[in-house]
């Protein structure tokens, strides 16, 4: 059964002080095992017209993008994945290294938290900090 959530999530890259927030309303269930975070992007992300799909179990995470932006990407701690990231703007390829992910969700949402560095169609960018917080309403 879904439930109406409210999803924040936070990321810092390197060295910033200042992380990039998003908080936005969205739905939360549970489906094989899996705990399920969806929500739909708005112009301020630059993906208006995209949803967004958390899946998380255990201590992975894997990040699905549909509509104008168009994405898969998989946290599992050591695992370097390639994902193609689809935009209205091209394609760009995105190699991912997790080097820390933790999460704590349940019935009722959680915290995850990934640390993993990123690799966007050969430019490496500095150490990305994400924190995914799920309350349901």
């Amino acid at each position: 059964m879904k439930k109406k959530a409210v999803i924040s999530i936070s990321s810092v890259q390197g060295k910033e002080k200042e992380p990039v927030s998003v908080l936005t309303p969205g739905d939360f269930y549970i489906k094989d095992g899996a705990y399920y975070a969806r929500y739909e992007e708005t112009e301020i992300s630059g993906m208006e017209g995209t949803v967004t799909t958390l899946k998380i179990k255990n201590d992975e995470l894997i990040l699905l993008r549909k509509g104008t932006t168009s994405a898969r990407m998989q946290f599992l701690k050591d695992l370097k994945s390639v994902s193609m990231y689809d935009t209205p703007y091209g394609t760009l390829q995105i190699e991912t290294n997790t080097l820390y992910i933790k999460s704590d969700v349940d019935e009722n949402g959680g915290d995850v938290i990934v640390k993993y560095d990123m690799d966007i169609s050969g430019q490496k960018v500095p150490t990305t900090k994400l924190e995914i917080n799920i309350k349901v309403c």
